[in-house]
């Protein structure tokens, strides 16, 4: 018995977007080589110096001198826990794997900041690009980490220039928002005053708006610190060397000592920046005042 043909039942058009991408794709890689180029060639520059720096140190050296930070900006407690927590990791046969981690990490945190505290400010003075933005950055931290990897492959191959770029890319959208967040939040009146007194609109933003927005835009950085951590973990998919081969590694093989080790230096690694970035924009005069406020 034949069944009734329903109006539901047209197939619908197939939109080719996967091979728009692809298209795209090659065009930028035929038409842009020199740039993609030039891109990987500063990438490395700032890596593979800052890495070899971090390598060479005595670990003994690098534990003291966090410790010792740490101390100073939180306290004797942190500095002590800072201390076992890295000792910890200098104790395990990861160390340079760690150190070359956390080159990658400062890297792509700075460059990801560079863009994205700049964006940040343009958002927030302008609405039209904040709602350009918006979508583009919804896309953004909504996009799987993973798929961030398959570009910088195609432009850049395999190892540590496309690992820190996809961290880059990836770790932009909170320092954007945040960024934009802090300076939307400014009190209007703190504002008007400052124009009252026929400061130039570029003034108000350096002295008045940017200082009062520093705490919330400092957070931003502290996520855009731990969101490029746990990228270039997931990076050693490419070969992007560090703390992601040592798990990556272990994950192929089943070796649950390695991948604990492994793990434990991504944790210690992740709590001290956390730690150190969230005390450093407590310390800064707005942070201080608007504590105070709230205590009053």
């Amino acid at each position: 018995m034949s069944r009734t043909a329903s109006p539901l039942d047209v197939t619908l058009p197939r939109v080719p977007l996967g091979a728009w991408t692809e298209a795209a794709v090659d065009w930028a890689t035929d038409t842009l080589g020199p740039f993609f180029d030039g891109v990987a060639a500063l990438v490395d520059t700032l890596v593979r110096p800052l890495t070899e720096l971090l390598t060479g140190v005595p670990a003994l050296a690098i534990v003291l001198i966090v410790a010792g930070l740490g101390w100073w900006l939180r306290g004797w407690k942190f500095g002590l826990g800072t201390l076992v927590g890295l000792g910890l990791v200098a104790g395990m046969p990861y160390w340079e794997e760690t150190m070359s981690t956390l080159a990658q990490v400062l890297v792509a945190s700075t460059l990801s900041l560079v863009l994205a505290i700049p964006l940040g400010i343009l958002v927030a003075e302008n609405r039209r690009a904040s709602a350009v933005a918006r979508p583009v950055l919804d896309l953004m931290q909504t996009m799987p980490a993973f798929v961030y990897l398959i570009p910088a492959i195609f432009f850049f191959g395999i190892g540590t220039v496309p690992g820190v770029l996809a961290t880059l890319v990836f770790s932009m959208p909170p320092g954007v928002r945040l960024t934009e967040l802090g300076l939307r939040q400014v009190d209007r009146e703190i504002v008007e005053a400052a124009e009252s007194f026929g400061a130039p609109p570029w003034m108000v933003l350096l002295r008045t708006k940017v200082p009062l927005a520093l705490p919330t835009i400092m957070t931003g950085v502290n996520q855009v610190i731990m969101l490029a951590l746990s990228m270039v973990v997931i990076a050693g998919m490419v070969g992007a060397g560090g703390l992601g081969d040592v798990i990556m590694f272990a994950l192929a093989q089943v070796e649950v000592g390695s991948g604990f080790e492994g793990g434990i230096a991504v944790v210690v690694l992740a709590v001290v920046l956390d730690r150190l970035t969230d005390s450093i924009g407590d310390r800064f005069p707005s942070a201080r005042a608007q504590r105070l406020a709230r205590e009053a």
